[in-house]
């Protein structure tokens, strides 16, 4: 049985592979699959994250560099753009995701893939962009 969370870690694989290696996504997509497969609708869901996420690259990467402030996204590690991404997608353009869930499961991400200082770059870096959501609402 799979959850939300794998299907959230298949994401990150995905999107870190489909930067790393510029290749098709849906061969990425169908690899990982093989490798560790995703129950039906937790695949369809981690499919429609995927697509969305790399339709807005260009916004999501644009947020990321307005957020960190005097931060280069070429000085941010890989991971660490994939996981903001992530949570800044889920923010901004998939509603039935509550803030705080996204958060959690972005940090959540940085620990378990990247280092411990990165769980603290993009909490706060997340905390940012949720106290710019609240002010704006």
């Amino acid at each position: 049985m799979s959850t939300r969370r794998q299907a959230r870690e298949f994401v990150l694989k995905a999107l870190y592979s489909y930067e790393i290696l510029e290749r098709d996504v849906d061969v990425l997509i169908d690899e990982l699959v093989a490798e560790k497969p995703l129950g039906e609708d937790h695949l369809a869901f981690a499919r429609h994250y995927i697509e969305i996420a790399i339709k807005n690259f260009e916004f999501l990467d644009k947020e990321i560099v307005r957020l960190t402030k005097n931060w280069e996204i070429d000085r941010i590690a890989i991971i660490d753009k994939t996981i903001l991404r992530m949570a800044l997608c889920e923010l901004n353009f998939m509603p039935d995701i509550p803030e705080k869930v996204a958060i959690n499961e972005a940090i959540d991400l940085a620990k378990m893939y990247s280092t411990f200082e990165s769980s603290s770059f993009v909490n706060g870096i997340l905390d940012a962009a949720k106290a710019e959501h609240e002010d704006n609402h």
